[in-house]
């Protein structure tokens, strides 16, 4: 079973109805995340861990400093998660801008608090999310790996 956030189990029929339904809203909500009107709502781009895929996911995320902050929906086990702390890099589209991040840490409410407006921190609560994946901007001139082979492959 996969747990949603302390205290909140979900089964197998539930993680297959929230694909489902992530299958039919993501592609509507790629349509207006990460556009500068949008500040709630970016695109994060990451490669798939397994297939070395590039996917796009619509995300939650504010920046803080240099850096950006999402909320860990879905707990350590959602795919975009596990995707980039193995990769240790994604591109996050927000408010019209890429931002190519590095160094996924996982925070706590306390230190990802500042990011976000009250209304948002309440919410993030009352469904259960207490931790946050914060990742800095990548500095000038860094580029990201440019070979890739499934960790099958790498043995």
């Amino acid at each position: 079973m996969n747990t949603i956030a302390r205290g909140v189990t979900l089964g197998p029929r539930t993680r297959r109805l929230v694909r489902f339904s992530a299958r039919l809203i993501n592609p509507v909500t790629l349509l207006i995340a990460g556009r500068r009107w949008m500040p709630i709502v970016g695109v994060l781009r990451h490669r798939g861990r397994k297939s070395g895929r590039m996917y796009a996911t619509p995300l939650g995320m504010r920046p803080l400093g240099d850096s950006f902050v999402m909320p860990r929906t879905f707990s350590e086990k959602a795919a975009w998660y596990l995707n980039v702390k193995a990769a240790g890099w994604c591109v996050v589209t927000y408010k019209g801008r890429d931002y190519t991040l590095i160094d996924p840490q996982v925070i706590d409410y306390a230190a990802a608090a500042p990011a976000f407006p009250r209304y948002e921190l309440l919410q993030f609560r009352l469904v259960g999310i207490n931790e946050y994946l914060r990742m800095r901007q990548a500095p000038a001139g860094w580029s990201q790996p440019t070979s890739y082979a499934p960790p099958a492959a790498r043995a």
